[in-house]
């Protein structure tokens, strides 16, 4: 889910709720869509300002209603990919807050995957981490682009067009 972004640079709950909504009506202009990416959202605000499991749990029920009384030992065996909000945002909700819950993804993991996205998709990266001051790995950014050839930001503007 692309929200989860909102979560890391949002800084109240109101704020939260009102831009999940605003990204989510664009292509989800259903109710339930929005309100699962409200969901995750929340998730990961309230992750990153630092909510146990149990708040976060007791507060995107509360708040949106989704039961996130599985475990994984629940979900492993039966899993599917489902298209619902209902099916799919309690799983969301579970790898979208991993890297604010836990302060970051692993190095190692994180340059393998940056090592996979164009240079455009890391520079956004790069400068959402920059004007956020967040968890989008600032430390892995460094040290992964400090191994990249250079490249001019023309070249990088042309590529976009």
């Amino acid at each position: 889910m692309r929200v989860g972004p909102v979560g890391l640079a949002t800084g109240t709950v109101d704020n939260v709720l009102a831009e999940a909504e605003r990204s989510a009506a664009v292509t989800h202009d259903h109710a339930e869509g929005i309100r699962g990416a409200q969901a995750v959202a929340l998730a990961t605000f309230l992750a990153r300002t630092g909510h146990s499991k149990d708040a976060i749990r007791r507060e995107i029920e509360a708040q949106l209603g989704y039961d996130l009384s599985r475990t994984l030992g629940d979900i492993r065996p039966r899993y599917e990919f489902d298209v619902t909000c209902q099916g799919s945002v309690p799983e969301a909700i579970t790898g979208g807050i991993a890297e604010a819950f836990h302060g970051g993804v692993p190095e190692a993991i994180s340059v393998e995957v940056l090592a996979r996205l164009p240079p455009e998709f890391r520079d956004v990266i790069a400068e959402f981490g920059r004007r956020f001051n967040q968890l989008a790995s600032r430390k892995t950014m460094t040290s992964f682009s400090s191994r990249l050839p250079r490249r001019s930001r023309s070249v990088s503007r042309s590529n976009r067009a």
